[in-house]
């Protein structure tokens, strides 16, 4: 009778440990979600300045049309790309493409920047300097919510990693999350807004 005591013991013990590790991964997994609805926030901020930015600088730059057109199009797939890691963001896939996207999207925008300069009447502008202005602070913002979506994704990682909480993780589907990333060194300064 002791021996089923102890066993029952042992049973009860391993259920309330499996349950505190599945609570403790879905704790995490909703910190790492949350942190990426704050870069969400700011990456549709800067998607609807954006074409305000091309507009402004239109009426200057009208012998440069294809980078006009390249910045909004750019624009266009990486807000397709967000919009689906938005739904899901502990696909990797996804996020794959949406660093992508916000890679040739900075490109882009450095490309439409450096061309400016050749415009002092549009540096010059009042519209285009305040939205320059609003494009940095988004910008900066954008690199302190991803850094706490890093942060979120790294301690969920370890979590699910950790023994015995990888035997749950699997049993339970919570697959490893990706981290946002910037591929290229040029890439990883924002671009200049400077007018």
């Amino acid at each position: 009778m002791t021996g089923f005591y102890i066993l029952l013991g042992l049973l009860v013990l391993a259920v309330i440990i499996a349950v505190s590790i599945y609570n403790r991964l879905v704790a995490l997994r909703n910190r790492f979600k949350n942190a990426f609805a704050q870069i969400d926030v700011q990456l549709k901020r800067r998607y609807d300045l954006i074409p305000n930015l091309v507009e402004t600088a239109k009426g200057y730059m009208k012998h440069e049309s294809e980078t006009l057109e390249a910045v909004i199009q750019a624009r266009n797939q990486a807000q397709q790309a967000e919009k689906k890691v938005a739904q899901q963001p502990d696909d990797p896939q996804a996020m794959k493409q949406l660093m992508g996207a916000e890679a040739s999207l900075t490109g882009s925008l450095g490309r439409l920047f450096a061309l400016s300069e050749n415009y002092p009447d549009l540096k010059a502008n009042q519209n285009m300097m305040q939205l320059s202005e609003e494009l940095s602070s988004t910008e900066n913002k954008i690199a302190f919510a991803r850094q706490a979506f890093n942060d979120a994704v790294m301690n969920y990682n370890t979590a699910r990693e950790k023994f015995p909480n990888i035997i749950f993780a699997n049993t339970f589907g919570f697959t490893q999350a990706q981290l946002f990333e910037i591929e290229m060194t040029e890439e990883r300064e924002a671009p200049s807004v400077s007018f």
